[in-house]
């Protein structure tokens, strides 16, 4: 079982590899309550700008540990049952062995848990979605987006697999919604092709000016919910580190209040990605932390 994964620095709070192992006879339906796996994906090969978020799973996991047990804000203690299941072993420069590597993995883990990814690039993305896509209809499913960018080109420097295209992507997969928030930049072309395909954006303007509005689409979304967070829907004041920043973004509480509307639905997966700090103690660690600890707090 897992065999791309090595095991690193853990998650606060997360139950040992060696335990979900040991438990690993009882399916989802056995059991009563959501389980959930962290996974890094260590791979940033096809980042544009700036480099790193190959370090962002550790980075992340190292920032988990100024977290309490104890949610103040939900007055609640955290109850989720979540195991570390280490990095993926990444194929620096080629995704489609990383992805291939990723969807194995996707694969091994279904039946039991619910992947937490920690990124790396966005790209990865679309490999979780494909694993998932193949024990499951993704056809019935709603993506959420939190992003600066729409991320819906077809081709980015003559490449259709890019952090830049992930999102066109996943949309070939055919998915029954794709839902944007935070968006503030991309080319013209993709905002054509979002009213085109009916794509539902709200930029980042659009939920400070409204975010009652957003926070009731999200309430009232029937279908099971894969969620991906690129950490650069954050304005670089909360998220300096990634690969591509963008100005005007949300602010931590907003993101933290649209994520407090995912409780009680169906979830099938979420990542947080382009976390790419390399030190102790930086914000854009501490905030993707967050957002993971935030989601874990609802279960």
């Amino acid at each position: 079982m897992f065999f791309y994964t090595e095991t690193p620095l853990k998650f606060a709070f997360s139950r040992d590899i060696t335990e979900f192992k040991s438990n690993s006879s009882k399916s989802k339906s056995e059991v009563s309550t959501p389980q959930f796996g962290i996974l890094g994906v260590p791979f940033d090969s096809t980042s544009s700008y700036k480099p790193g978020a190959r370090f962002g799973p550790n980075m992340v996991r190292e920032a988990s540990y100024n977290l309490e047990r104890y949610n103040l804000l939900l007055k609640k203690n955290l109850k989720a049952t979540f195991y570390e299941l280490g990095n993926l072993e990444v194929v620096h420069g080629n995704f489609n062995k990383t992805s291939k590597h990723l969807i194995s993995t996707i694969e091994e883990i279904k039946d039991d848990l619910i992947p937490i990814i920690i990124g790396g690039e966005h790209t990865i993305t679309y490999g979780v979605i494909k694993g998932l896509n193949k024990v499951m209809d993704i056809q019935d499913a709603t993506i959420i987006h939190f992003d600066a960018h729409m991320d819906l080109r077809d081709k980015y420097m003559g490449e259709k697999y890019s952090h830049a295209t992930v999102m066109r992507r996943i949309w070939d997969l055919n998915p029954q919604d794709i839902m944007q928030i935070g968006v503030r930049s991309c080319l013209e072309d993709e905002e054509i092709f979002a009213r085109e395909e009916d794509i539902k954006y709200y930029t980042s303007t659009e939920v400070k000016s409204n975010i009652t509005e957003i926070e009731k689409v999200i309430s009232n979304i029937k279908t099971p919910i894969y969620v991906t967070i690129d950490i650069d829907v954050l304005d670089p004041a909360y998220a300096p580190s990634v690969g591509t920043p963008a100005s005007f973004g949300l602010e931590p509480h907003e993101l933290q209040k649209l994520i407090n509307n995912l409780q009680g639905k169906e979830i099938i997966g979420l990542d947080v990605v382009e976390v790419s700090s390399s030190s102790i103690g930086d914000r854009t660690s501490i905030n993707g932390a967050q957002v993971i600890y935030d989601f874990l707090s609802l279960q």
